[in-house]
């Protein structure tokens, strides 16, 4: 007897689209050329590269709050993912410049990877992302939150500068590589 449950599936938010991405990604990962695997990696790589430069920056300051600190290497950590998806337009090569970034922040420091990797704080931020409307504005009052200081407008725009500029680190890094 065979098992119809196996072949049940649950649609998300907006089911033609994921349809029709999941019917693609076969496509995509037989059209991906090794050069175009380097330059995600590369991308990865070249993003890790500033949030680190980010970090040595942000711990060396005399004010050291360690909860923001934390938080923000998270929002830096979320941006540079919704960042890859946003900017990719081929989720293998997304997934590629993820691991290459993830790695890139292992290699550096086992806690700095713990620390940004996807954690419950990135529900909350892609709440914020997902909703399409203000999203830097969002994404800003969710650091605040975060940080402790709902509401708190100084928070609220450090949250929305660092996701700002983060995301335009990401979307140079993409089109220096993949134009």
């Amino acid at each position: 007897m065979l098992n119809d449950d196996l072949d049940v599936k649950i649609a998300g938010d907006k089911p033609s689209i994921d349809v029709r991405r999941n019917k693609s990604q076969p496509e995509q990962s037989l059209s991906i050329s090794a050069e175009q695997i380097e330059k995600a990696k590369a991308i990865g790589q070249k993003v890790a590269q500033s949030f680190i430069a980010d970090v040595e920056t942000s711990d060396n300051e005399e004010f050291r709050d360690y909860d923001m600190i934390l938080q923000r290497r998270i929002l830096l950590s979320f941006t540079a993912t919704a960042g890859f998806e946003q900017y990719i337009d081929n989720d293998v090569l997304i997934g590629i410049a993820q691991k290459s970034f993830l790695d890139a922040l292992n290699k550096y420091s086992t806690e700095l990877y713990k620390t940004s990797a996807d954690t419950g704080a990135f529900s909350f931020y892609y709440l914020a992302f997902r909703r399409g409307s203000e999203v830097d504005r969002r994404i800003g009052q969710t650091f605040a939150m975060l940080c402790s200081h709902d509401g708190d407008p100084i928070f609220q725009e450090l949250g929305e500068a660092l996701y700002c500029w983060f995301s335009s680190v990401v979307r140079k890094a993409v089109a220096e590589y993949l134009g």
